[in-house]
Order: C-alpha cells, then structure tokens, then sequence
C-alpha cells in the first residue's frame, strides 16, 4: 500500500497548496483569471499613455489583449518547459535521471491492492471519464443559465487538448518504460494523455460550476481538481505506463491549454470574444454577462 499513500499524499499537497491560492485573495486565483482580469484593467485606467499604447498594440479592447497575450506567453514557457524536457531525455539529465527510479519503485513496491486502487484512480483521467464529466458539466451549466458558449469552451478545451498531445505523441514517438506495467495503454508515451486531459478538463468543470459560488467554494472546488490531477498523474508514473517526465509534460501541457482557453472564452464573466471592462462601482455580474445595480430588485 505504499505506492497508494505516496500518490495520495502528493496528490493532497498539491490540493492544499491550489487551495491556499483560490482562498487568499491577494493571490491569483488558479482557476478563474477573471479577477486578475479587472484588476488589470484598473491598473491601466490609471495610465491612459499606456492604456493607448497597448490598445494600438494588442486589441480585444485593451486588457483582453494583454490578458490573452499574457495566456499565449504561458502557452510559450508550456513549450520552453516540453522542449526542455525532452532534452534532459535525450542527455538523460535533470528530471530525466529519476525517470527509471520512479517507475521501478512503483511497480516493485506495488501489490494487488494497491494496483486496483490506482486503476481506479486513473480513470478519472481516461478519455470517455473526463468527456462525460465535460459533458454533464455543460449540460448543468446550459439548464442552470442557458449558455451554448460555456459548451463551447468545454469543447475547446477537450478537443484542443487531445489535438495537442496526439500530435506530440506521433512526433516525438517515445517508448513506454520497459517494465512490467500494472494497466494496459496504447500509443507512445510521451507526453501522458491521462495526465493532460486530468489537467485541462478538470478545472474547466471546476470553472464553469464554480460559477457564482463563494470564493472558498469555488477554491475547495479548485483543490479537488488539482486533487484529481495530481492523482492521476502521480498512478500513471507508479503504474509503469509513463515515465516521470511524461507526466510532468503532460500536466503542463494540459493546464496551459485550459488556461488560454479560460481566457479566450472570458472566464466566469465574458461572452465569447467579448472585451474585459471595468464595471462601475455598485454593480454586479448578471449570469448573461450583463451588470445590474445593487440597488435594483
């Protein structure tokens, strides 16, 4: 049972150290860019020269240029890490060094108990797990506020995902571990499907029902899927399927696309394509994306 509580114990810290981030609100909320958004918009309200000057420069009405460009960079340091990675594979550095370590440790260490519990856990990141969750989350979110946008972006975020790592996938073509895996797979391995597609689709579900929860909700929601993903990371490793460094690209790779995703489709408060504005002082978000004063019924 070893195996079992090392995955769980470092699937629970990251929950705690996500959940710290989505409570303190000093902090950026690792779920829901929106409040960074409006902050950065009152920031640059503050100064027109600049306010101008990125308007010229990146549109989506100011700050949703920047924002969006901000989410591209992300995307950029997403591939500097993968390319990196891959070089420490090649030179059998770095992370790379530990890859044999880990995977040995899981499948030595692991007995019948243990591998059931972890099939189990790795499920939540399989394909049809995380599309029936995308799915019944969309069709929550569509009966609760009428939205066909937030399907929409649940799609985006899914499909892009599996388009990304299919694609590295065939590119990089990189061998499973040449031990006795404990769950079967298909493909090569790097980077992990299951840990990407845990890493894109659950903190999208996390976004669209957090949608107008309280904050400590919505960050015990955000735990939970940093829970899950860590989960299934960690179990693809211990499993035998993937090398450490697959899992490491794979998470990356997936919360990158939900990210850019987020922002692309306008967080909790946007329409699709919609510019990022302040909202006056007294007024708060309707589900629709419009604004009302608090002093109306």
């Amino acid at each position: 049972m070893m195996v079992t509580v090392v995955v769980i114990l470092v699937a629970a810290v990251a929950a705690v150290v996500v959940f710290i981030f989505a409570t303190v609100r000093a902090l950026p909320d690792p779920i829901d860019p929106t409040l960074q958004e409006r902050a950065l918009v009152r920031r640059l309200a503050r100064h027109p020269r600049l306010q101008r000057f990125l308007r010229q420069r990146l549109d989506r009405r100011t700050a949703g240029g920047l924002v969006l460009t901000a989410s591209l960079l992300v995307m950029l340091v997403v591939a500097v890490l993968v390319g990196a990675i891959l070089d420490m594979i090649d030179g059998s550095f770095g992370l790379a060094s530990l890859d044999d370590n880990v995977a040995y440790w899981g499948v030595d260490n692991a007995d019948s108990a243990t591998v059931e519990i972890l099939r189990v856990i790795t499920y939540l990141g399989d394909t049809v797990v995380v599309v029936a969750a995308l799915f019944a989350a969309g069709s929550i979110d569509f009966l609760r506020h009428k939205r066909a946008e937030v399907v929409a972006f649940l799609a985006a975020v899914i499909i892009g995902e599996k388009l990304i790592v299919n694609g590295l996938k065939e590119i990089v073509d990189r061998g499973r571990p040449d031990i006795a895996q404990l769950v079967g797979w298909d493909g090569p391995s790097f980077p992990s499907g299951h840990a990407a597609a845990a890493a894109a689709a659950w903190p999208a579900i996390v976004l669209v029902l957090g949608r107008g929860c309280p904050r400590p909700l919505r960050a015990l929601l955000a735990a939970g899927a940093a829970l899950i993903t860590i989960a299934v990371a960690a179990s693809r490793a211990l499993l035998g399927v993937h090398w450490l460094t697959d899992i490491i690209a794979g998470v990356a790779i997936g919360y990158g696309w939900f990210l850019i995703c987020a922002v692309v489709f306008g967080g909790r408060a946007q329409r699709l394509g919609d510019p990022m504005t302040d909202r006056p002082r007294g007024t708060t978000a309707r589900p629709d994306g419009a604004t009302r004063s608090r002093s109306d019924g």
